[in-house]
């Protein structure tokens, strides 16, 4: 049983890292899931929800060092962007970890399923919306594959703001922040979708590694089954990075559409059924 456990983990590191790269989410979505499933199926009762976000939050900053190397070579990633947004993200990744340990995070899950399915209005009405001209305190121009030429920036205080809840979001629900921090780069800040999405797997690293650490601290982390997923997230979130460099910016905007929605209706769902 646990052998078969063994390469079913395998294959969904691998299926999650890639997903989670090309969108720039880290791949939780997938990996909470298949811990509380798997798990407690091999051994009812072993796996809590609070040990599954913390081992899956492991397991993204595994995918998301992978990619993130990747992209570092595509030259696709912010790299300035991402240290601002980590510098955010960072404190929240801590506050998230300790709301996850005496908060229950049911009653999150309903308003974050609903914020998701906002988010998937937002996005889908996106590019029916004409762009105001804003006088961002820091600027950015990039040109894709296809000669698209980008013009996005934030201003640092509002970048802070919202890489903080990000962080949280990330620590609590073990999601990896991707899901809200891509969003937001694309509307709040117009990223183009190849650079929001590299530049968000950087800054999934940095939130991880430092969540990921206080879990450690806590003893939260089931480390058989992050050794377990790892070397499939490895080869996914690699993967994920060659395959996202290959293709367009709205095909990447549809499977981050997709996840999103997807999110929403689960998390809404998980919501009623507890």
């Amino acid at each position: 049983m646990l052998a078969t456990i063994a390469v079913l983990f395998l294959f969904i590191g691998v299926v999650a890292g890639v997903i989670g790269s090309i969108a720039g989410l880290g791949g939780g979505v997938f990996f909470v899931p298949a811990l509380l499933f798997f798990a407690n199926l091999y051994m009812p009762g072993s796996m809590s929800s609070q040990v599954a976000t913390a081992t899956s939050l492991l397991v993204i900053a595994v995918t998301a060092l992978s990619s993130s190397i990747s992209y570092l070579k595509q030259k696709k990633v912010d790299i300035q962007s991402s240290l601002l947004f980590f510098i955010g993200s960072a404190p929240g990744a801590i506050v998230g970890v300790y709301l996850n340990t005496l908060l229950p995070t049911e009653s999150f899950t309903l308003l974050f399923g609903v914020f998701q399915l906002c988010m998937f209005g937002v996005m889908m009405i996106q590019d029916k919306i004409k762009p105001r001209r804003i006088e961002w305190e820091v600027k950015r121009h990039f040109i894709d594959n296809e000669g698209n030429e980008y013009e996005y920036g934030y201003s640092k205080w509002s970048a802070l703001l919202i890489a903080f809840f990000v962080g949280i979001t990330s620590s609590l629900f073990g999601v990896g922040g991707g899901v809200l921090m891509v969003p937001a780069m694309m509307i709040l800040f117009r990223f183009p979708p190849h650079i929001a999405t590299a530049t968000s797997m950087l800054v999934i690293f940095f939130s991880a590694v430092i969540g990921s650490f206080t879990n450690i601290l806590h003893d939260h982390v089931n480390w058989l089954y992050a050794a377990m997923l790892a070397p499939g997230a490895w080869a996914g979130g690699k993967l994920g990075a060659i395959a996202a460099s290959k293709m367009k910016g709205r095909t990447i905007v549809f499977v981050l559409r997709v996840l999103i929605l997807g999110i929403g209706i689960q998390m809404i769902a998980e919501s009623i059924l507890e």
